[in-house]
């Protein structure tokens, strides 16, 4: 059996969970595919060989799915190292949006319009309060990453965002917060509460919304009206989480979300033919570390539950750093800042360098020898026939 837990709760047991009669998506088929394939051999091999023994290593291939725990470490390293170039000299604010468990049927039903939907009405309620010069006065910079768990892997859709306290003004000059201080939550709740349902209407006046069985009653009008009026009435929760002083911690901060899937395997303590067990934070703050056993069928079906949509963006980028304008947005900050504080540290390095770079590992020491003389030699990929 091999060594990575995530794999081996497929191996187990992904045929029972096919045969229990569960609906899978194409790209959740998929991500199960990539799991069970993932530097098995099955994906075909990378073949070194050191020019001083002659020596040969030969390292599985891994399958790069977004959705895997085995290949997520690489893609984070490099999107925080692009992401420290846009370093501005302001504090940064987590904040968080969630939304409530009411809505978990229909955004199930209607992931990429309702997501994308989330991800607007986040960014508009920050730029909104942040243009009013009672909080800003400026555009910031906003990163958001859509997450769709807990800690138990439970469905829970909730959005994290890194907002500057600097931006740039109307006329072009640069603004940051006094004080450290961003805007009063019950702001941020009420302005966001009012564009999701606002949003949420529309689609519903459209005919865009589709209904699966545990929301179907939801296509009466009247029952809907209902459901839309007590969401109203509902005290909806977005917080701030952590305040940054220094960009530089807040982006390897969101480092931490921005590739995180599900579960990571580190989480995951034992593994048997039927049974998986993971560690799990406290319930509150303080509190020690939980442990949750699950039957692996339904682990597996509820880590499926957060495999995205085809081609979704759960990283999106808004104010002065949206991809049409960010790197004319950025060289006026920098000129008007007089300095630009980080660069990025990876550019043009090859992989045997970023990961000598990133975690002091080098692969160009032979194990045999000793001799910093690893070579490429070439590399198979799986047969497609």
């Amino acid at each position: 059996m091999c060594d990575l837990p995530i794999q081996q709760i497929w191996e187990s047991s992904y045929d029972d969970f096919l045969a229990s009669g569960q609906h899978l998506s194409d790209v959740q088929h998929k991500a199960s595919s990539a799991i069970l394939n993932c530097k098995s051999g099955r994906l075909g091999y990378s073949v070194s060989q050191c020019a001083e023994c002659g020596h040969i290593e030969v390292h599985n291939n891994s399958c790069r799915n977004r959705s895997c725990p085995n290949c997520q470490a690489v893609k984070k390293e490099l999107w925080v190292d692009k992401r420290r170039a846009e370093v501005i000299d302001s504090p940064y604010f987590h904040v968080v949006f969630t939304l409530p468990h009411e809505l978990n049927p229909l955004l199930y039903a209607n992931q990429a319009l309702l997501y994308g939907l989330f991800h607007r009405c986040c960014a508009d309620t920050l730029l909104e309060l942040s243009a009013d010069k009672k909080h800003l006065g400026a555009t910031p910079g906003i990163i958001q990453v859509l997450h769709t768990w807990d800690q138990e892997l439970n469905y829970h859709v909730h959005m994290h965002c890194i907002v500057s306290g600097g931006g740039i003004t109307p006329d072009h000059k640069i603004r940051t917060v006094k004080k450290n201080f961003f805007v009063r939550v019950e702001a941020l709740r009420d302005k966001f509460k009012g564009k999701f349902l606002a949003g949420l209407q529309s689609f519903f006046r459209d005919g865009q919304l589709y209904f699966s069985a545990s929301c179907e009653k939801l296509r009466n009008s009247y029952h809907w009206a209902e459901f839309r009026d007590s969401l109203y009435r509902k005290d909806w929760c977005p917080y701030i989480k952590e305040t940054f002083n220094g960009f530089g911690n807040a982006i390897e901060y969101l480092g931490r979300y921005t590739h995180k899937v599900a579960i990571s395997n580190s989480r995951i303590l034992s593994v048997s033919e039927m049974h998986v067990t993971f560690s799990a934070r406290g319930r509150k703050l303080g509190d020690p570390r939980r442990e949750i056993t699950l039957e692996n069928t339904e682990f597996i079906r509820r880590f499926l539950m957060h495999v995205l949509p085809k081609g979704f963006q759960k990283n999106r980028y808004y104010g002065f750093l949206n991809s049409r304008m960010k790197s004319k947005n950025l060289r006026l900050i920098f000129t008007l800042q007089g300095h630009q504080r980080f660069r990025q540290r990876y550019t043009g390095l090859s992989m045997a360098e970023l990961l000598k770079a990133a975690w002091n590992v080098d692969i160009r020491v032979c194990p045999a020898c000793g001799c910093a003389g690893m070579r490429p030699m070439g590399r198979t990929y799986a047969c497609r026939c």
